[in-house]
């Protein structure tokens, strides 16, 4: 009887390293349609493996070079027929496509990274900007939800209790831009206490 595969090497080939809340937008059927995919703060490309190599329209950004060149080789592995300006080098506040062009953004432990309140609204207003009505936004970002107690403020940038600094929001945060960027919840505001260290959100909307 040959050596059956690992399930976790068959998922790893299939999947990456991919943000297991971006999985589950995945088999609940939120990209089934939405073809045409921007990883907004793409890093080396975790999330992508699956976009890759189902044929998605995919096109990626980050704003560190290495983390560019990294992606663009996962590109030509995995998709050698798109080409290697699908992955730009830049800033998420200023992004280079037209408005209403991408049918989902994903934006996974990017937001956080904000110097301000001034650079977040920006990086999030030009993701809103580039997606198409009916599209969807994932953000996966820090949080204050559930460690109010434990940090010095309920948003803005901070020292998180696991001593890294991050920009956090806070529910009514989240609520009111969904509100301002006329968007609805896809899914209930969903946080993770990381045994208090951090707290990690998961916001998904749609453009209406």
């Amino acid at each position: 009887m040959p050596h059956a595969i690992a399930p976790s090497t068959e998922l790893q080939a299939q999947f990456g390293d991919v943000d297991i809340y971006l999985f589950d937008q995945l088999r609940r059927g939120r990209f089934d349609t939405r073809r045409r995919v921007l990883d907004a703060g793409c890093g080396a490309g975790r999330n992508l493996p699956y976009f890759l190599t189902r044929g998605f329209d995919v096109h990626a950004i980050d704003a560190d070079a290495e983390a560019v060149a990294a992606a663009r080789r996962l590109f030509a592995a995995l998709a050698s027929s798109l080409a290697a300006d699908r992955v730009l080098e830049g800033p998420l506040d200023i992004l280079p496509w037209p408005d209403a062009t991408m049918e989902a953004v994903v934006c996974s432990a990017v937001l956080h990274f904000a110097r301000d309140r001034d650079h977040f609204d920006g990086m999030l207003a030009e993701m809103w900007r580039v997606l198409a009505p009916g599209g969807m936004f994932f953000a996966r970002l820090a949080s204050s939800i559930g460690i109010e107690s434990l940090i010095e403020a309920s948003a803005g940038r901070v020292r998180l209790p696991d001593g890294s600094m991050r920009f956090v929001v806070n529910e009514r945060m989240l609520l009111d831009a969904t509100t301002r960027l006329g968007g609805r919840l896809l899914d209930p505001i969903k946080t993770t206490n990381v045994q208090n260290q951090r707290a990690m959100t998961t916001w998904v909307l749609e453009k209406i």
